[in-house]
């Protein structure tokens, strides 16, 4: 499934050109494929050493909001169910709507277009 997401945010129209893909240590990152996957998409790994997690910080922030604020809430009778209500969490909800301290209080795409004009 991690292959799979990253996939899905790299194929975006808006993805230019290389960016950061924070890892933790686990197996599966350091796996063949999953650096294959990376480079296909113009990643490039970002994992820091044993016990330093300051690299991976934002990437825990959104998930733990991602579970709190949805996947704890809800039931999926199938991996295609949860697919789609977490893309759209993201891409209609995270992203368009939900205030985000750390920009000003604006949604993601609000200080994209504020930041975008100055």
């Amino acid at each position: 499934m991690t292959a799979r997401c990253r996939k899905i945010g790299a194929g975006k129209p808006e993805s230019k050109g290389r960016a950061p893909a924070p890892l933790s240590r686990g197996s599966q990152y350091a796996a063949t494929r999953y650096q294959q996957v990376l480079t296909t998409y113009g990643m490039i790994p970002s994992m820091s050493r044993k016990c330093n997690c300051w690299d991976n910080a934002c990437v825990e922030s959104f998930f733990g909001t991602l579970k709190r604020e949805l996947v704890y809430h809800r039931h999926y009778a199938t991996r295609e169910e949860a697919t789609q209500d977490i893309f759209k969490y993201i891409e209609v909800f995270y992203n368009r709507r939900r205030r985000h301290s750390t920009l000003g209080y604006d949604s993601p795409a609000e200080y994209e277009a504020r930041t975008a004009v100055a």
